[in-house]
């Protein structure tokens, strides 16, 4: 078997692909981990995860992909940074394109992730790394006793605002509904918190600064009134967007880009697998990434056992 040749590669290299690493290396099976930026994926800039089982405490995102990562590397696992162009078939063996290099596998897991997804108003993009950011834990000590905003009221948007609050004086939560969406006991915790107050029935229509955010332009969605919220930064946290473009139709994807599997995390190319953000499903957690990234790596063993192939 050549060097470029693997049993089990996972495109991506957060919470799903480390742990189908350590189980297909705990297999035997030769393993390629390939992540575009950084190990661990969007955990690794989340703050702290409180519903993790194992941590009473909760855990560091850093900390928890840390100890994931080396997990993987124990078991054999080797690591490459680079990024997947394109993904083709030669028989039965996957063909990954990366560059002018090209990686063989019998079975590969998509775990791609998602970005997050813009407000795509004014200012938005002048303003980005200017007071403009999609990651409290990468920015929020930037801002300190500095007043702020949080778009979005799902439970990431939640759970940010309330972590911006250990630098800020004043944390705003604009929302375009009347009520979040995140979990119950993470807003009862935003509503507790004496530094965050909330901006209900309202979208942001432009980000105002010349060299740094200065304010945002507001509507309100239920009788249209136009306000104008001084802040030094603005947070974005409206959903996200699956990383999926580079597959090009080589797997099947919902309307929203997503990649559908069924049960056992298996698309319908054979010895093609999808987990974590990336794919179809009800939950983005960390505890159901790693779930599927162990359900993966079972599926991709059997497979090369000959029960895909055959």
């Amino acid at each position: 078997m050549s060097d470029n040749n693997y049993d089990f590669v996972t495109i991506g290299g957060g919470p799903a692909g480390l742990t189908a690493a350590i189980y297909a290396g705990r297999g035997m099976l030769k393993t390629l981990v390939i992540e575009k930026l950084m190990v661990g994926g969007q955990a690794t800039i989340t703050h702290m995860i409180d519903n993790y089982p194992g941590f009473p405490e909760g855990v560091t995102g850093p900390d928890l992909m840390e100890k994931f990562e080396l997990q993987a590397k124990r078991f054999g696992a080797e690591f490459k940074f680079s990024t997947v162009d394109e993904i083709k078939m030669d028989g039965n063996m996957k063909v990954l394109k990366l560059g002018n290099e090209e990686i063989r596998a019998k079975t590969v897991l998509i775990c791609t992730g998602a970005e997050p997804r813009r407000l795509n108003v004014p200012g938005e993009t002048k303003l980005t790394g200017k007071g403009v950011s999609y990651c409290a834990t990468c920015d929020g000590a930037f801002f300190r006793d500095a007043v702020v905003a949080v778009v979005g009221g799902g439970d990431s948007a939640v759970k940010e605002a309330i972590y911006l609050t250990k630098f800020a004086s004043k944390v705003y939560v604009i929302h375009r509904r009347d009520e979040l969406r995140a979990e119950k006991i993470t807003a009862e915790q935003a509503f507790a918190n004496e530094k965050i107050d909330f901006v209900w029935d309202s979208v942001v229509e432009e980000v105002k600064g010349d060299h740094a955010v200065k304010s945002l332009q507001i509507k309100n969605v239920k009788d249209g009134s136009a306000s104008e919220l001084e802040v030094e930064g603005a947070f974005i946290y409206v959903g996200m967007i699956p990383n999926t473009d580079f597959l090009n139709g080589f797997v099947e994807l919902d309307d929203g880009g997503y990649i559908i599997a069924d049960h056992d995390t298996h698309t319908k190319v054979t010895g093609v697998f999808a987990a974590g953000d990336v794919r179809r499903k009800l939950s983005r957690q960390v505890a159901t990434a790693v779930g599927d990234g162990a359900t993966a790596a079972m599926a991709a063993e059997e497979c090369i056992s000959g029960h895909c192939f055959e």
